[in-house]
């Protein structure tokens, strides 16, 4: 959104502003550093045999400014958390009027093949390698699927006005957040036995159709807008 002030407001717009805008655009710039050192060594050397340590000093920064940035390690690995988490409940907040969660969902996984999206599974081989010779790192990624079928459940629960542990509600959240997890890791697969993205997508886009195409006969109507 745009916004107009007067000349005096502007001064000081830009006297207050401009610095806080450089400051945290520094931040941003050391936070990203130090999470390419750090899933360069983790991909070269594995997750478990890589240091806190051993990332600040390729980052050349202090081994507390690494974990100011990062509480866990894994974080450094799987650094966009909170958006895959969001991902389902979000395309269900933002259902087209007369669309269910189902086709909204299924939109909305068509897009992210489409676009061969790295939240979707598109991390390519030496990433999706990585997550899966490391024993904490595939725990927490299946944390995560976790927390995101959660996160549905209420975004669920809110369409139809019900509560998250309302029976419906979370049978529909496990359809669907297994169906996504079940084609995240089929995505994976096709990495590691060496398919390219177009490849991948290709596939995927079909067994998709099919896969979304078995629920609806139970979910088709559910939660329309």
């Amino acid at each position: 959104m745009e916004t107009r002030t007067s000349a005096a407001a502007s001064a000081t717009t830009v006297g207050v502003t401009a610095p806080l805008g450089l400051r945290e655009a520094k931040k941003q710039e050391t936070r990203q550093l130090i999470s390419d050192h750090a899933t360069r060594l983790f991909i070269e050397q594995g997750f478990e045999n890589t240091t806190i340590a051993e990332i600040a000093e390729v980052s050349r920064v202090a081994k507390k400014t690494v974990t100011n940035y990062f509480a866990r390690k894994e974080d450094l690995a799987l650094d966009h958390q909170d958006e895959f988490s969001a991902t389902l409940a979000r395309a269900v907040t933002s259902r087209r009027p007369g669309e269910s969660a189902l086709a909204a969902l299924r939109r909305a996984f068509e897009a992210a093949v489409a676009a061969q999206d790295p939240v979707a599974g598109f991390a390519g081989p030496d990433f999706s390698r990585m997550i899966t010779d490391s024993p904490t790192l595939s725990a927490c990624l299946r944390n995560l699927h976790d927390r995101r079928e959660q996160a549905l459940a209420v975004a669920l629960a809110e369409a139809v006005g019900a509560r998250p542990d309302d029976i419906t509600v979370r049978t529909v959240a496990g359809l669907l957040g297994a169906t996504h997890r079940v084609l995240f890791q089929r995505i994976q697969e096709l990495t590691l036995a060496g398919h390219t993205n177009d490849e991948i997508a290709r596939t995927i886009a079909k067994e998709a159709a099919h896969a979304f195409g078995l629920l609806e006969p139970a979910i088709n109507d559910y939660a329309i807008a």
